[in-house]
């Protein structure tokens, strides 16, 4: 049986009016350093986001989300932040922020497979839950 590796992750808001302090979940990073992963899964309820502002700039959200898939993967694409260490990069990317796309807290739990992690955790706090 494998034995579980601690991981942290951070939940990926939209906060459309930063004075006002209402946000919407709209995603989940992952580190787990032991299965040297960074992982990011980004799904935006765009009506959801409508209700709350009607006059967001889907565009530019759409754009700063899609930053951060690629942050975490690294690399040229990600420019400078991607060239980081995936250490640093996970810290850059859940560093407390006064902007329209912001991060929870960072929490921890233990997992052997962190892309399953990952999918539960968009399940239970990205989702909205489906009648059965």
């Amino acid at each position: 049986m494998p034995v579980p590796n601690s991981f942290e992750y951070a939940i990926v808001r939209v906060v459309p009016r930063v004075e006002r302090g209402e946000c919407i979940n709209a995603g989940v990073i992952l580190h787990c350093a032991d299965h040297d992963y960074l992982g990011a899964r980004i799904e935006l309820d765009e009506a959801r986001l409508l209700a709350l502002a009607p006059d967001v700039d889907l565009d530019a959200v759409h754009r700063h989300l899609a930053a951060i898939p690629r942050i975490c993967e690294g690399g040229r694409d990600a420019g400078p932040i991607g060239q980081l260490s995936r250490n640093e990069r996970f810290s850059w990317l859940v560093a407390t922020r006064s902007t329209m796309i912001q991060t929870s807290a960072v929490h921890v739990g233990l997992c052997d497979a962190p892309d399953v992690v990952l999918e539960r955790l968009l399940d239970k706090l990205v989702r909205i839950p489906r009648p059965r």
